[in-house]
């Protein structure tokens, strides 16, 4: 199949745009602020994620800007199931993907439950970039409902700080970090096990069950009595490189290991620590709100000619209908191109509620 089929399959969820000639996105100037997605909206986003490491997390959120490479490292991992952690990472060097997206090989069932639930992954990269502040609030609020129904707490997988609300403020900070930093432990969960009564019957975050292969002692079907599942930890310490500046709402990174990650990272965007959106590895894909493409979509515009894309036939493809948040549009042959993620179809999702373009 053709990397512009696979870019089609991801474009038809935003309302497809025409973009000017190309400009460098951090030149461009910021749209006035613009709330694309509700309280209720981020929640239901960010639960089955928000109890991860916080330097995975960040890499998750960074990540998610750039769908079409994720379906790409989902493939790759694959393709190599023996390679986790660093090694996965240093094995995946010269593949031209993100920083964020390299460093997730090292946690095979992070970036192929990205993969999976593809939607879902667009709707959370389009909040990063439309509304990061607003992402990590949903962070910390959904850290202090764990918290307090008693399921957030450190253990021999990690350790789990609680900072006092600064001066000015009301509301504490809490930060997961892993409880030996040389081995990662991503956690598989149930959101509507780990926070409680769900506060939003209207917009129910979905359970990915975790996989036995990285989950020994689970088996498919089995509910998660404490909500938790511990699996395999991962010699990844290497692969770490983002974190959050949880006073301001900011994405951050550790230049120097960015940059010992991916040799081919430009330390010279980032500003301050802060993380900066690379449009150039969104490869085509539309972006959602107005604000986010007059900042990035510019220089944005896709190949003229397609690619092939690992030798996926552009025939034989049908053309159903993409559905799911809010969304039913024809988008012709390039609805079947995740036939090895999606067994042949989009990915299923939750019954996430999609705000209007």
């Amino acid at each position: 199949m053709r990397t512009s089929l696979l870019r089609c399959v991801l474009a038809v969820l935003p309302l497809a745009i025409a973009v000017p000639p190309p400009v460098q996105a951090q030149d461009a100037p910021a749209a006035a602020a613009q709330a694309v997605y509700s309280k209720e909206q981020l929640d239901q986003l960010l639960a089955p994620i928000a109890l991860y490491p916080d330097g995975v997390l960040a890499q998750v959120l960074m990540a998610s800007t750039y769908p079409l490479e994720v379906v790409e490292a989902a493939r790759w991992v694959k393709a190599n199931p023996d390679l986790k952690g660093d090694a996965a990472v240093k094995a995946a060097e010269g593949k031209n993907w993100d920083v964020s997206v390299q460093s997730l090989v090292a946690f095979p069932q992070v970036i192929t439950m990205m993969s999976d639930k593809l939607e879902w992954t667009q709707d959370l990269g389009n909040a990063v970039l439309a509304q990061q502040q607003d992402v990590t609030a949903s962070i910390q609020r959904l850290r202090q409902m764990a918290q307090s129904a008693g399921t957030l707490e450190s253990n021999e997988q990690q350790k789990v700080v609680v900072q006092p609300a600064s001066t000015g403020t009301t509301t504490q900070t809490i930060i997961i970090e892993p409880a030996q930093p040389q081995t990662i432990y991503v956690p598989a969960y149930n959101p509507t096990v780990v926070y409680g009564t769900w506060p939003y019957p209207a917009y129910t975050p979905f359970y990915y069950p975790p996989s036995p292969y990285y989950y020994p002692g689970y088996y498919p079907g089995a509910a998660l009595a404490s909500g938790f599942a511990w699996g395999v930890g991962f010699a990844a310490a290497g692969a770490i490189f983002g974190g959050f500046n949880w006073g301001r709402g900011d994405i951050d990174i550790n230049v120097n290991r960015a940059t010992n990650i991916n040799r081919n990272f430009n330390a010279n965007s980032v500003r301050g620590n802060s993380w900066q959106h690379n449009s150039t590895h969104r490869k085509g894909v539309a972006y959602k709100d107005a604000g986010s493409r007059e900042r990035y979509g510019r220089s944005n515009n896709p190949p003229a000619e397609p690619v092939a894309f690992d030798g996926w036939p552009l025939e034989g493809a049908v053309s159903p209908s993409v559905k799911g948040s809010g969304i039913n549009r024809q988008c012709g042959s390039a609805c079947a191109v995740v036939s090895d993620m999606g067994q042949g179809r989009l990915p299923e999702t939750s019954n996430f509620v999609s705000p209007p373009a």
